[in-house]
């Protein structure tokens, strides 16, 4: 049966990437492990702007170099580097950068960003500071970034060990300085400005 609708799907269950890819509805959602969770409806303005301008830097940081900048909507195809190899994770992040161009494919990338950058919007900070981070960390994501435009703060994560470490919140006054991409750092003031 072709599925059209959510509405056709029992959000208890779990799904596959493979379910997934062959449903033809237009509402936009996630599989974490598996279970559908539904995005937020249609980003802010404000969620719009610290995105475009958090991207555009590093797109003009990468002309020289081999990486590659993507912003959602980009299906990231994640598999734990603890479970089983069938793929029940796909993630569409705010941005993602993935400098290995191998996982790049016709659907997007299959496999880690070395950088993913989520940026908050009301109702799916729960989702983003615990679901995601453990899929992330898990994954093997190098660097991930969470934005929070409400409070200005960006916290910044990088992997070591296979755990996310990090130091004190970067606030507006502050520059991020990436770990995965030497040489690239952005003035949080610019991030943050109305």
């Amino acid at each position: 049966m072709e599925i059209t609708s959510l509405s056709q799907l029992d959000l208890s269950k779990t799904y596959s990437y493979a379910d997934y890819f062959s449903w033809k509805f237009q509402e936009r959602v996630e599989l974490l492990r598996g279970k559908i969770m539904k995005m937020s409806p249609a980003p802010s303005r404000n969620h719009q702007r610290i995105s475009q301008i958090i991207n555009s830097e590093i797109y003009q940081f990468l002309k020289s170099n081999p990486c590659q900048v993507f912003y959602a909507p980009f299906d990231v195809r994640l598999e734990s580097l603890k479970d089983d190899k069938l793929v029940k994770t796909v993630v569409q992040p705010d941005i993602c950068v993935i400098c290995d161009l191998t996982k790049l494919d016709d659907r997007g990338c299959s496999g880690a960003p070395e950088l993913i950058v989520e940026i908050l919007s009301p109702g799916n900070t729960a989702k983003e500071m615990k679901h995601k981070f453990e899929l992330y960390e898990e994954a093997g994501v190098e660097e991930y970034w969470i934005v929070d435009p409400a409070e200005k703060i960006v916290w910044q994560y990088h992997l070591e060990n296979g755990i996310f470490t990090n130091h004190r919140p970067l606030i507006e006054e502050d520059v991020l300085h990436s770990v995965v991409l030497k040489g690239f750092s952005i003035e949080l003031s610019t991030v943050f400005s109305d």
